[in-house]
């Protein structure tokens, strides 16, 4: 039997300027504690989706938020500092 898929080759290697530099991945690494905090306020979201809140659950959403937010804070803090000159 015959395969019909078009032959292309095993690897294929991506351009470099398709890689993100090392300013972009600074810029990952600063917002990391913001990205964790959302996927954490994510993951309880998603679980209160089908069920009521309790007011466990409640106190629990609402502890995330106030992770987002202190990450928010904390990160615009950091870039209030860098963009008036000074060390963050």
């Amino acid at each position: 039997m015959k395969s019909i898929a078009a032959p292309q080759s095993l690897v294929t290697t991506l351009p470099a300027e398709w890689e993100p530099t090392n300013a972009e991945l600074d810029a990952i690494e600063r917002e990391m504690p913001l990205i964790l905090a959302e996927v954490d306020l994510l993951d309880v979201e998603i679980t209160l989706l089908d069920r009521p809140v309790t007011e466990l659950d409640d106190r629990r959403l609402r502890r995330h938020r106030n992770r987002v937010l202190a990450a928010r804070r904390h990160l615009a803090n950091r870039a209030g500092l860098v963009q008036a000159g000074g060390v963050a």
